[in-house]
């Protein structure tokens, strides 16, 4: 088991897994990892999830967008290509508002799916997760639970006990 990644567990219900997550939460795991088919409610905080940067990202996305349509409608109208029309002022900000939000909406939008990628460590085309065995029905109907080897709680034999304790349908060492 030296050169394992983890354990794996492998649950036939939700519940089962979130009963194993706050286990593992309780034994001092910091760094478990759950997956499964679908949002399990309670799961997130069961495995000790924080706030993320995801919202700080979206406003700031949001207004660098926003700050952006408008900055390059007044610049277009004012400096680079002026046109008096009925002797309107040059930078009357009514016309540069629909422009202004769609591009806050946009530059949001842009933002928080990176974030939301940047925080989840996507895209991800290889895991060791991958190659343990019928990990691909998490996808389709099984719910799993990682203890990783690098998480300074983790001992073998007691995270085999653990796993052993909470009654999956298995439980399987996961290779490098």
């Amino acid at each position: 088991m030296n050169d394992a990644w983890g354990l794996m567990a492998e649950f036939a219900t939700a519940d089962a897994l979130l009963q194993g997550a706050r286990a593992a939460r309780a034994a001092g795991y910091r760094q478990a990892e759950a997956y499964a088919p679908f949002a399990v409610e309670g799961l997130a905080e069961a495995l000790g999830f924080e706030r993320t940067r995801v919202p700080l990202a979206t406003f700031l996305g949001g207004l660098a967008g926003g700050l952006g349509g408008f900055f390059l409608q007044w610049y277009s109208a004012v400096v680079d290509y002026p046109l008096d029309i009925a002797g309107r002022p040059l930078d009357s900000w009514p016309m540069f508002v629909p422009v202004t939000f769609e591009m806050a909406v946009l530059g949001a939008a842009f933002a928080a799916v990176i974030a939301m990628l940047a925080g989840c460590g996507l895209p991800q085309l290889r895991h060791p997760v991958f190659n343990a065995p019928d990990f691909e029905l998490a996808m389709r109907n099984r719910f799993f639970l990682c203890l990783p080897a690098h998480d300074p709680a983790f001992e073998p034999e007691a995270a085999a006990r653990l796993l052993a304790s909470l009654h999956p349908l298995r439980w399987v060492e996961v290779p490098r």
